[in-house]
């Protein structure tokens, strides 16, 4: 739905605002869509910091270094990115960081597969109750629906292709091959990991699973750094969108008389956020469920088969009508449930939160 009637829908919000007007439409998405670029930038911000505080470990570091430090490190280097104007000058950085998510990914279950399983490792679920089972499967499902967070700057990206005269939807086709070569990827990182870490690991891998792996220690530590790299390039692409907003109010409230300083002021303080709030809370296992629950699900499964119904108006004996209908129900349910389990988690687990490492 990128192009439609000729017109091009470069923004998620601009989608929003064909199908429910021009109100309605931002509230129905820029909500949700903050919630998901403002939560991986904090996500990201906790997993850049963990895992320089790992290789700093790895190194023969004194642990006296807390992991705030580490968070504050990165988001530093993040400045500096952040006055890159805009999605094409990010192409360089989006393919260092989908590259180095591939070899940490490959280095990550090669290295699992080839230390093999830990002397005590454990697949029962002894000591987990009935209702903390259930809670834990609800909270795996926004964890599952935080996977895809891409799909909320997909028009955004696709607006940097160039429009193809006279030709509807000409961005389509070569659009959907980047899609399905990216997706062939997303598969293999994430079930290669989840298979090989929860077979050597068990039941207590680790979220992140580089950080289960402590052997051959130079090995560890390079694959960190390409998470560090990753998670650098990843921050930009998803802040981009959230700049792009800021600078668009601005420039509706008149306050742009020098750009370059309205650019500098805005994107500094919106890094110091995201680091503010990471430091803050640095539960990374636990925000990735409740941030893929109530912003992930959204904007990724029911909205778009929402704005597809609304667009398209497909008759009701279709199998269009139904699938997105159903797709509908089944998601808002699950946005639900996640949220729930999420929220258990959070709360059980705050006691064993440690703020301001």
């Amino acid at each position: 739905m990128h192009e439609i009637n000729g017109k091009r829908m470069n923004r998620y919000h601009e989608l929003g605002q064909y199908a429910f007007g021009k109100r309605a439409g931002l509230w129905a998405v820029i909500p949700f869509q903050l919630i998901v670029m403002v939560g991986l930038g904090i996500t990201y911000s906790v997993t850049a910091g963990k895992s320089l505080q790992a290789v700093y470990l790895m190194c023969g570091g004194s642990g006296h270094i807390g992991l705030s430090v580490w968070i504050v490190i990165f988001a530093i280097s993040e400045l500096f990115a952040s006055q890159l104007p805009n999605f094409n000058s990010l192409a360089l950085v989006s393919l260092i960081a989908a590259v180095m998510s591939v070899t940490y990914c490959t280095l990550g279950w090669t290295t699992a597969l080839a230390n093999g399983r830990v002397s005590d490792v454990r697949y029962d679920l002894d000591g987990v109750t009935r209702f903390e089972g259930i809670m834990g499967c609800f909270n795996a499902l926004g964890t599952v629906a935080f996977a895809y967070g891409g799909h909320n700057v997909v028009l955004e990206i696709q607006a940097t292709l160039p429009k193809r005269a006279g030709v509807e939807g000409g961005t389509f086709k070569p659009y959907m091959k980047g899609v399905y070569f990216a997706y062939a990827f997303v598969c293999y990182c994430y079930f290669t990991l989840a298979i090989t870490g929860y077979w050597a690991f068990g039941k207590d891998v680790l979220d992140n699973v580089l950080l289960s792996i402590k052997r051959p220690t130079w090995l560890v530590a390079v694959a960190d750094m390409f998470v560090v790299i990753h998670t650098f390039g990843s921050y930009q692409m998803y802040s981009m969108p959230v700049f792009d907003m800021i600078e668009a109010a601005f420039r509706a409230w008149g306050w742009t008389r020098n750009k370059i300083i309205t650019r500098l002021l805005m994107r500094s303080l919106y890094v110091a956020f995201t680091c503010f709030v990471a430091v803050t809370l640095p539960f990374f296992g636990d925000l990735m469920g409740f941030f893929g629950a109530i912003g992930f699900a959204p904007t990724t499964f029911w909205l778009p088969s929402l704005i597809w119904l609304v667009v398209k108006k497909p008759s009701r004996r279709t199998w269009s009508f139904w699938f997105n209908a159903c797709n509908i129900v089944l998601c808002v349910t699950v946005m639900f449930l996640a949220a729930i389990g999420s929220m258990y988690w959070i709360v059980r687990n705050a006691s064993g939160y440690k703020f301001y490492q």
